[in-house]
């Protein structure tokens, strides 16, 4: 038991090295958001509006692999 949770912890982390060091430009906008910012030419608040908007992504998946973290772990054996 004590092994599972150390390899899923290893895996995490690998995946959260990887997302860090990939530098690649991540379009997390909806279209109308998109549309709203193609006036705007200060680079730094697109930037920060794109991270703004990943972050909002953060608790909801968070919320859903919660729940199934919580089922897989009491699922009825029977």
């Amino acid at each position: 038991m004590k092994w599972n949770w150390q390899r899923a912890l290893v895996l995490i982390c690998v995946a959260a090295a990887i997302m860090l060091l990939v530098n690649t430009y991540a379009d997390a906008q909806c279209a109308m958001c998109r549309a709203s910012l193609t006036s705007v030419t200060n680079a730094k608040f697109i930037r920060n509006f794109n991270i703004g908007v990943l972050v909002l992504l953060l608790p909801p998946v968070s919320i859903f692999c919660t729940i199934f973290i919580v089922l897989r772990k009491y699922r009825g054996t029977d």
